[in-house]
């Protein structure tokens, strides 16, 4: 395994270190050589997962006592809060997480309209068709790789590069809670539907009704969430 993806590897183990309470903010983490063990790594490795989480402004080395883990509170990196809040939310990660997309996503919609191409609109049609055959086939896999592929072509249709940028280190976590959701055969149905609503808004390029269009979406998202998952 390439050096890189060996030190995410090491700093997702870590983030689940803290998730599970085993080293909670505010707690030092146990000692170099402890942890190298524990991830079958060399120290080397573990120093480099530990400095990219210093950066992120999840740890910080104490001269003399080790690393402590800070309160998230002061994390900067939007991937560490997500992956921590994802295990140890419980039924309040799923909501947040869709709060959050319903505050940029309708936002997006509605730029969308205004931006959207000829291409874009294709692109839509395109991943919606996805969606149905992916549905007919029961590949739930195949079926949320289209709807994040749909929602990746209005976030970029925006015309604000800050959008996609926002959510793109929130996908592992979002393409985890689709699949949860999207096992259900009804739920496939809804969204369908309501992808269909949101392409026939964005085609007509009025900003108000893709923007209550997407406010559907989100909508119905929630009804599904808490009737098949959270329930």
């Amino acid at each position: 395994m390439a050096r890189e993806s060996l030190v995410d590897v090491v700093v997702a183990a870590l983030l689940e270190r803290i998730a599970d309470g085993r080293t909670p903010p505010g707690e030092l983490l146990p000692p170099e050589a402890e942890l190298a063990e524990e991830n079958e790594v060399s120290r080397l490795t573990l120093r480099e997962a530990l400095k990219v989480l210093q950066t992120q402004g999840v740890v910080e080395v104490e001269r003399g006592r080790g690393t402590r883990v800070l309160p998230a509170a002061q994390w900067t990196s939007i991937r560490a809060v997500a992956h921590v809040h994802d295990r140890s939310g419980g039924a309040d990660a799923p909501l947040h997480l869709l709060q959050l997309r319903r505050m940029v996503e309708t936002g997006a919609a509605e730029l969308a309209a205004a931006h959207r191409t000829e291409a874009d609109l294709a692109d839509l049609a395109r991943h919606l068709d996805a969606m149905r055959a992916a549905h007919e086939r029961g590949d739930v896999a195949a079926f949320v790789a289209a709807d994040i592929a749909f929602h990746d072509v209005v976030l970029h249709a925006s015309g604000n590069p800050f959008v996609a940028v926002l959510l793109g280190p929130l996908s592992a976590v979002l393409r985890a809670r689709r699949h949860e959701t999207s096992r259900h055969e009804p739920v496939q149905a809804h969204a369908i539907a309501e992808h269909a609503g949101v392409l026939d808004a964005l085609r007509s390029g009025d900003p108000a009704a893709s923007r209550a269009a997407m406010e559907s979406h989100m909508d119905q998202t929630l009804r599904d969430l808490q009737h098949y998952v959270l329930s």
